[in-house]
């Protein structure tokens, strides 16, 4: 009698608990690229790209460590469409006594796979996902008989339990962030290293051709695939961000500039939610590069925060508040999402950015999701489930367990200040500030009303008036409900009607 693990396509890691329990001598590991997980939304071209190829090539890592490995391609005759159903194959070929498989990272599987003993008339362990550096218990203790939930507190408590950036037990220069120096607008002719890129081989240009006859109504470009799918190509990912983007990562990490998707980015989220990099090495590297004098600390802590601090929150907050966090609407928004999120024509160059970047590339970083596509979607009032199913859809790290937290909580504020202390709206000048998208756009971002105005500038008041029930409540937003009494009535009345006449052309699918 042997055991079968079975190994999900974001649990590439040799270290997975999972896999640390099995026999390779008489035990078997299960990979599948089954239907119903690569369709059960519509993912981006390139995301389905990236994790098969990714999981094509780990399969290999695994037989040559000597491990048995079945591996199922989504086009194979014995595929059987669904995890269950190619467990209950693999059982019954091998005689299997047990089933093992690391947790998975979203709520819907996780419950699914709680059901197979009883399918199976066999053990299914699930074993603790050991990719993060907090387990779900540590979070819970944080977390329980607190009034607020924010995540500085959280990751002042991680620095210190796992030592990074501490000196005596204080933090490194004296603070725990340094976020008001990772604010800067990019400068003109500034030189942005080039991102990391991997010739394709036999087995990705394989994939590549099955995603190209599988999910062709699916969206998103394939053209120019380059990313890493290997662990040696993650590892040199990491390396070259720490050398040549590490250094500027914090000064310019909230800029935008049009035709520069990358940036000085580390792009490893890719790679650490798939297991091909650990978060430990990411930001071991990290804080050397600090040691060592080749990066300065308010680049380093800004990236350990994404890690130790963001990271390690949303994936705690998640299963601490599922199932009934995804129900949330606070806003009680309801607006269809628009068009112009897959591609449709629109006026307002920054989305018109955002969207295309993303649909070349399953990528976009924090800041346009946040603070262009994401307030957009906050101002209009757009439905929660269509925004985060196009989150979950359009980008290759998407994954439940960070994508939810993220759009719901930070971005649509439907929890009501469960993540958030308030709402992440901002005018068009806030845009403005942090990219060039305004300077080729059709509106002016000068313009607060009339048709030459930019349309995040009355909505941003629009949707101030039309929750002022419930936001104008909120503590931190009192000195801008301040200055919306103190505006001359004509002109709000004004940024009513263009925001009326905005959301009319939206729903006629109208170019805006």
């Amino acid at each position: 009698m042997s055991k079968l693990c079975l190994v999900l396509g974001d649990q590439l890691s040799l270290d997975m608990s999972s896999i640390q329990s099995i026999d390779k001598q008489k035990d078997r590991i299960l990979m599948a690229e089954v239907k119903q997980e690569a369709t059960y939304v519509k993912h981006h071209k390139k995301k389905i790209a990236f994790i098969f190829s990714a999981m094509r090539h780990f399969a290999q890592q695994l037989d040559a460590n000597g491990y048995q490995v079945d591996y199922i391609k989504y086009d194979d005759a014995e595929n059987a469409g669904s995890l269950l159903e190619q467990v209950k194959k693999a059982c019954r070929q091998h005689d299997i006594s047990e089933v093992t498989v690391a947790q998975p990272g979203e709520y819907r599987l996780l419950e699914d796979i709680k059901q197979w003993e009883e399918e199976l008339n066999i053990p299914v362990k699930i074993t603790p996902d050991n990719r993060f550096m907090a387990e779900q218990s540590f979070f819970h203790d944080w977390a329980e008989g607190r009034k607020q939930l924010r995540m500085e507190y959280f990751y002042r408590e991680m620095r210190k339990k796992h030592n990074y950036l501490m000196e005596s037990g204080q933090p490194t220069g004296g603070k725990w962030n340094y976020d008001n120096q990772n604010r800067e607008k990019a400068p003109k002719n500034l030189d942005i290293p080039s991102p990391t890129v991997f010739e394709r081989d036999d087995i990705t240009n394989e994939v590549i051709a099955l995603v190209k006859d599988s999910f062709s109504e699916h969206f998103g470009d394939l053209d120019d695939f380059h990313y890493a799918v290997t662990r040696k190509q993650a590892l040199v990912v990491l390396e070259e961000f720490i050398e040549h983007r590490l250094p500027k990562f914090g000064q310019y990490q909230d800029a935008m500039i049009e035709g520069e998707p990358w940036m000085y980015h580390s792009h490893v989220s890719f790679y650490i939610n798939t297991g091909l990099l650990s978060p430990q090495e990411c930001m071991d590297a990290a804080e050397q590069a600090y040691a060592s004098g080749q990066a300065p600390l308010n680049s380093v802590e800004g990236f350990i925060r994404q890690i130790l601090g963001w990271r390690e929150y949303v994936r705690g907050f998640y299963w601490y508040l599922m199932p009934d966090y995804k129900e949330k609407n606070y806003l009680s928004a309801s607006r269809a999402l628009p068009d112009l999120y897959w591609g449709a024509e629109t006026k307002m160059n920054c989305l018109k950015q955002c969207v295309k970047e993303t649909k070349e590339n399953a990528y976009a970083h924090h800041i346009q999701r946040l603070m262009v596509l994401g307030n957009f979607a906050l101002l209009a009032g757009l439905d929660p489930d269509q925004v985060n199913e196009w989150y979950l859809i359009v980008y290759a790290d998407a994954y439940e367990w960070v994508e939810l937290p993220n759009v719901s909580g930070m971005i649509l504020f439907t929890d009501g200040g469960l993540l958030a202390s308030k709402p992440y709206a901002a005018s068009g000048a806030y845009i403005n500030k942090m990219s060039d998208y305004c300077r080729n756009c059709e509106y002016s971002v000068k313009e607060k009303t009339g048709h030459q105005a930019c349309p995040f500038n009355y909505l941003y008041w629009d949707f101030l008036i039309r929750h002022q029930d419930v936001l104008g409540k909120n503590p931190r937003m009192g000195m801008i409900y301040n200055t919306l009494k103190k505006m001359d009535e004509t002109k709000v009345s004004h940024m009513q009607q263009d925001a009326e006449a905005f959301f009319e052309k939206l729903a006629n699918n109208e170019k805006v």
